[in-house]
């Protein structure tokens, strides 16, 4: 059996990539499992660009195939942003929590019409000879709720509103969110293109 790394250190995104990649047939690694790997600094003016600087340095350190994902959230009210700062949208070491008040806050005096939003992300797949052999993306379109609601996911979940659901990410179960997220889109892409690749990473 192969091996793949998930190139991320966010927990609650790690267990949602493995379970999504659970049964692609090679064994799933996470950067826990090689504590050397450095930082990668997110610097990328698209989720795409960030995907695959993160991938790329996770296969190089390894040695091994490596997949990484960059995701956000784009708010129609506020031109796209946070865009690719969703993570550092209220400053470097704001918590989930902060990031969500900061959001409600900015559009307080939004109207219902036009709040709407969507998850985006891209996800790179890299090989240890330095070559990004593809990246694809997925997206998810809602709404942003004027106060949270649900106790789920992380992020910006409690405040996404999820029509064809009829709540917010944070109401879904992980196995109900992993259906119809960008993340699940994203990487339903990324099996199509996948499956059937060499488990030595070679591409």
């Amino acid at each position: 059996m192969g091996k793949l790394v998930i190139a991320s250190r966010n927990t609650e995104k790690r267990a949602e990539l493995a379970a999504l990649l659970s049964d692609c047939g090679v064994e799933i690694l996470t950067l826990d499992d090689f504590p050397n790997v450095p930082e990668v600094v997110e610097d990328g003016k698209t989720f795409a660009e960030n995907a695959r600087k993160k991938a790329l340095a996770a296969a190089e350190a390894t040695g091994l195939p490596a997949v990484a994902d960059d995701s956000g959230l784009e708010v129609d009210a506020l031109g796209g942003r946070p865009g690719v700062l969703s993570a550092r949208y209220a400053g470097p070491d704001a918590t989930d929590a902060q990031r969500v008040d900061k959001l409600l806050e900015e559009m307080r005096d939004v109207p219902e019409s036009e709040r709407g939003a969507r998850f985006r992300c891209a996800i790179a797949y890299a090989t240890p000879n330095g070559v990004v052999a593809f990246t694809v993306e997925g997206s998810c379109e809602g709404r942003i709720t004027t106060e949270p609601c649900g106790s789920n996911g992380f992020g910006y979940d409690p405040v996404f509103f999820h029509p064809e659901s009829g709540c917010t990410f944070a109401e879904l179960a992980p196995e109900q969110k992993n259906r119809v997220s960008h993340r699940a889109r994203g990487l339903a892409a990324f099996r199509r293109r996948f499956d059937g690749r060499p488990s030595s990473g070679e591409d």
